[in-house]
């Protein structure tokens, strides 16, 4: 079974070869169509024996990706952006799902690393080579509309997905975003979209999303309540419109509204990793009305659904902090420490439990730690005002 890697790139020395690194063992030809890069993009790409092929670009990821599709000769395709790489201990899983006869498209779970709310999405990255697939819209380009159509003509076909993280994507970091102005690329691409097709809760959902980055949170809602009345059927489109509608809700400070938008995604039946998101801003929502038992059972949910999720931990030990649950919070946040020890808010909170409980050793030694790591981090703001804090409290931590 060949399975070829397919990219579109444009400028990406700085992450290429990252990406292609995590691939080569998994596939057998990378086909790279280069939209006018001026850096070492193509030198690096046939650094890893890629077949290079070149396009102008046009303003239309989807033309872009169907052009490199041309070029594919493998029996699957794997679709990777320079800015994810493909996760290592997921390789064997995917090797074995692309054996199975009647997959059409296997979707794989991607991790948005950076990202400041849902950390999981669901993408149709991974396909076989089949002469109707074909992607559409000009911006987030996607091949399912072909894989739907194809599924009415050849009702054998099926599609599957691949428990576990598969895709690593870092271009969330808003470092990333704000470098390669993606959010007025986008607005230009969606925009055109949505005016020739008004119906389409898709564009709905991810236009609405990008509304509620660039500030427009009226029109936002807008947007995303009319994808809500007109998307019936598609559960992953519904969670993201109404999750969307939770986060714009929220900057109004309408939480009402924000909590039942949550609630209403979490009730959608999808694969429960995608409602992590959800379910941790309404937790920090029902905690900021005094819901403290509603938001330890939503970050509590979290857990259940990932118990490696940071976040969880670090909120639940903010939870348990304000319930007066002491032992609780502390036990928590070790937990967030544990699985990132680079964690300097774990620590400071730490901190702060451990003195409220009488360890007053040990809390030093968190707020140490906890200091140095602001410090290390070039947050020096944030160290210098714990110091202060603690000497204001008569509490001094040894440099």
């Amino acid at each position: 079974m060949k399975i070829s890697l397919c990219m579109i790139v444009k400028d990406e020395e700085s992450t290429l070869s990252k990406c292609l690194s995590s691939a080569k063992k998994f596939v057998n030809e990378i086909v790279i169509l280069d939209t006018g890069s001026t850096d070492k993009t193509v030198k690096i790409a046939k650094g890893y024996g890629a077949k290079i092929h070149h396009f102008e670009w046009c303003n239309d990821f989807s033309a872009a990706r169907n052009e490199a599709l041309k070029h594919v000769t493998g029996d699957w395709v794997l679709i990777l952006d320079a800015d994810e790489t493909l996760a290592p201990e997921m390789i064997p899983t995917i090797r074995e799902a692309v054996q199975t006869e009647e997959y059409l498209l296997i979707n794989l779970v991607r991790e948005e690393i950076g990202a400041r709310q849902s950390p999981y999405s669901m993408v149709s990255r991974l396909f076989r080579n089949h002469p109707d697939i074909h992607f559409s819209r000009p911006y987030h380009a996607l091949v399912d509309d072909s894989v739907s159509e194809i599924l009415v003509k050849e009702p054998h076909w099926q599609i599957g997905y691949i428990q576990g993280i598969a895709i690593l994507h870092s271009g969330y970091q808003q470092s990333e975003i704000s470098n390669k102005n993606k959010l007025e690329r986008a607005k230009v691409g969606m925009e055109e979209f949505f005016a020739n097709n008004p119906d389409d809760a898709y564009i709905c959902s991810k236009l609405g999303a990008l509304y509620i980055d660039l500030g427009k949170i009226t029109e936002s809602i807008q947007l995303l309540s009319k994808g809500v009345s007109v998307e019936s059927e598609n559960s992953d489109i519904l969670y993201e419109l109404y999750y969307h509608l939770g986060i714009a809700y929220s900057r109004l400070k309408n939480y009402q509204q924000a909590i039942a938008h949550y609630q209403a995604a979490t009730k959608l039946p999808i694969y429960p990793i995608l409602k992590l998101g959800a379910y941790n801003n309404l937790g920090s929502l029902l905690k900021e009305k005094g819901d403290l038992n509603g938001a330890k059972k939503a970050y509590e949910t979290t857990l259940k659904i990932d118990p490696s999720f940071i976040s969880g931990y670090y909120n639940l030990g903010m939870t348990y902090k304000a319930m007066g649950l002491f032992k609780d919070a502390i036990a928590a946040y070790v937990k967030a420490i544990d699985l990132n020890p680079n964690y300097a808010q774990a620590y400071q909170n730490l901190g702060v439990v451990l003195l409220k409980a009488g360890y007053v050793d040990d809390s030093l030694t968190a707020f140490k730690e906890a200091i140095d790591l602001h410090v290390k981090q070039n947050n020096h703001f944030a160290a210098e005002q714990l110091r202060k804090g603690l000497k204001d409290m008569g509490l001094e931590v040894k440099s």
